[in-house]
């Protein structure tokens, strides 16, 4: 990937040496990382060179009322930089860009607005947020409907304590997983992976010789079932549970959307599922699951950066199989010394999510050591 905007712009760190550079630098640190846990192979999955994001967001820089840009926060941390494109972005966000901004300027929408979103869908389906330190108004909502139309978007205008949708507020993606489509609703504000290429092979690896493994999967941290849906195909049933409550609800329609029916999403953070699991208490979100109806073998997790705690550590270990997916390789690191304690790891990969950064996705999977007879 060229860009213009290197050594400049903060979004990419790693350039010098190009994309094959960047990736070997993230290999080599990871290899080092995780030599005490790991001695065989990392497999690595590489990103698609440029217009791999298919979610980004960018601030709007105003120098009058009438003049302003996109920009970008300085790598220097010093201000910022103004940007006419980003080859970073998807292709159809990359041809959207100087379009939309065209259209706010001749339509007069600029006033007050700080920030613009993209989600897009691989074949060009996206939803456009417009942040504004200021009350939207009809006015605005009929300008956006024109704006809708024309460009051929969706448009989410947003301001403190109001959000106003042209359209719809969600994009359909399509993901093909070994040869199979799964469909997804990604809704604006909320997290979607954002490189959709890195997402499907990481979503195939995770599959990859589930077959062998008996029982039915319990996955923490599920979201909007990104995992859990193509996982459902694998298991005669899936346990799944996450906090957020939107989450929840996207990751349900998404289950119909995929014609999935052997999948029930609990709205709990784990701490409480640990205990409505072992009996310590009762709660009503779980009285409609019949826990003695699943026999689990197998944990998924793909907790936020901070990783997973000492405890949530020690339950996932109670289970045979793990399966874990880190968006921090510091914090994994770190519970595998818990993890590494009863099970050992049978693969591990490298996602390159984040190119011309230092960020590195990991997968890791592991299984309960067995007693060596005497």
């Amino acid at each position: 990937m060229n860009c213009k905007y290197f050594g400049e712009c903060g979004a990419c760190k790693v350039y010098d040496g190009g994309y094959e550079h960047q990736l070997s630098l993230k290999l080599e640190l990871n290899q080092e990382r995780f030599k005490p846990f790991y001695d065989g192979n990392i497999s690595v999955f590489r990103s698609p060179q440029s217009h791999y994001r298919s979610r980004s967001e960018f601030k709007i820089w105003h120098v009058s009322d009438d003049e302003f840009y996109y920009t970008m926060n300085r790598m220097d941390k010093e201000g910022v930089v103004y940007v006419d494109e980003c080859p970073q972005v998807s292709q159809h966000i990359a041809e959207l860009m100087p379009k939309l901004l065209k259209s706010i300027k001749e339509y007069g929408i600029g006033f007050k607005l700080f920030g613009v979103d993209f989600l897009s869908s691989t074949t060009g389906e996206i939803a456009v947020s417009l942040l504004y330190h200021k009350a939207l108004d009809s006015t605005w909502s009929e300008i956006a409907a024109k704006m809708s139309a024309e460009l051929n978007i969706y448009i989410i205008g947003r301001s403190r304590g109001q959000k106003v949708v042209i359209g719809q507020d969600y994009i359909t993606e399509s993901l093909n997983i070994n040869g199979e489509e799964f469909r997804f609703n990604y809704i604006e504000n909320s997290f979607t992976q954002p490189n959709a290429k890195v997402n499907e092979q990481m979503i195939a690896w995770a599959l990859k010789d589930l077959h062998s493994l008996d029982g039915d999967l319990l996955e923490l941290y599920c979201g909007a079932g990104n995992f859990t849906i193509p996982f459902a195909k694998r298991f005669r049933k899936v346990l799944a549970t996450e906090i957020s409550k939107s989450s929840i609800n996207a990751a349900k329609a998404n289950m119909l959307l995929n014609g999935v029916e052997n999948i029930e999403f609990v709205r709990m953070g784990v701490e409480e599922f640990v205990q409505a699991l072992d009996g310590v208490r009762e709660f009503n979100r779980m009285r409609e699951i019949d826990l003695k109806l699943y026999n689990i073998n197998t944990i998924f997790v793909d907790p936020p950066r901070s990783g997973m705690d000492e405890s949530t550590c020690e339950f996932a270990a109670r289970y045979e199989n793990i399966v874990y997916i880190s968006c921090n390789p510091e914090t994994l690191a770190r519970d595998l010394v818990v993890l590494c304690k009863t099970h050992e790891i049978c693969d591990m990969a490298l996602f390159d999510q984040f190119p011309y950064t230092h960020h590195a996705e990991m997968g890791v999977k592991l299984a309960i050591k067995k007693v060596k007879k005497v």
